[in-house]
């Protein structure tokens, strides 16, 4: 996932202690617009951090480049201390990286189940098997042994996607990202277009998937969201990573004064 050698030690050059996910010096160029300028942190597990700014700042980008949509101009990721060599989404994800985008992966005509193991089908047995057979009934009991784990509301777990309302949706996609034990989920505007109630109910379970063996990225441009569950927040500008805030020692003013350039 780099243009050049890679560094021997991200836990030095992070900063800290063992961290799930080092992004060290990370710059992306389309042609002569540069989306991403020599942006370096550090995310522990059991955080969940916010990634904010303007439109254009460069969050979309830098979610995409970690989940090997795209690939950095320059700089590295590491994830568990190890660099993140992904060509692929599918590669990032079979490394632990989970990502919902705003445009949901869900196929409408299907149910939770079926939804969860899009690209990761379970197949009957013998002649079954070579002819690509589903076998449903197990991809629904485990899907059900998952989501029973995890204390949240969810949607008629027989019912199809397109039933759904859009906060419904919202809570399908993040069930699946839970369900693979993503180390890290990127979560791209999971309250965009929601109404309050399904809002709360999104963030609820954001909250509820928080935990101290996974680490969180949560694009939002609503900072009540933010707060609501954030600990930490990451202000993008024009490219460049302009603050690292922990949310109880800065305000929501403080944090759009780095968004608009006014700090």
């Amino acid at each position: 996932m780099s243009a050049s050698a890679v560094p021997q030690d991200p836990v030095t050059v992070a900063g800290t202690e063992a961290p799930l996910l080092v992004v060290d010096h990370l710059s992306k160029e389309f042609g002569a617009v540069k989306a991403l300028q020599d942006v370096s942190f550090s995310v522990n597990a059991g955080e969940v951090v916010g990634l904010v700014g303007d439109n254009g700042a460069g969050k979309s980008t830098l979610v995409t480049i970690v989940a090997g949509v795209q690939h950095p101009t320059s700089g590295h990721v590491f994830l568990d201390g190890k660099p993140l060599d992904v060509a692929t989404p599918a590669e990032a994800r079979d490394a632990g990286i989970e990502t919902v985008y705003q445009e949901l992966a869900l196929i409408e005509m299907f149910d939770m189940a079926t939804n969860f193991f899009l690209g990761r089908e379970i197949l009957q047995k013998g002649i079954r098997q070579r002819l690509g057979v589903l076998n449903r009934r197990d991809m629904r009991r485990r899907a059900r042994e998952k989501v029973s784990e995890i204390p949240a509301k969810f949607p008629n777990f027989d019912a199809a996607v397109e039933t759904m309302s859009g906060g419904q949706r919202q809570i399908v996609a993040l069930a699946k990202a839970a369900f693979w034990g993503g180390r890290l989920l990127l979560l791209d505007e999971p309250t965009a277009a929601l109404g309050v109630q399904e809002s709360a109910g999104v963030l609820d379970m954001i909250n509820e998937l928080a935990g101290e063996d996974r680490a969180m990225i949560v694009i939002a441009h609503n900072l009540q969201h933010v707060w609501s569950v954030c600990t930490r927040i990451l202000v993008l500008r024009r490219g460049y990573l302009v603050a690292d805030l922990d949310k109880a020692e800065t305000t929501a003013e403080e944090v759009v004064a780095y968004i608009t350039g006014a700090r």
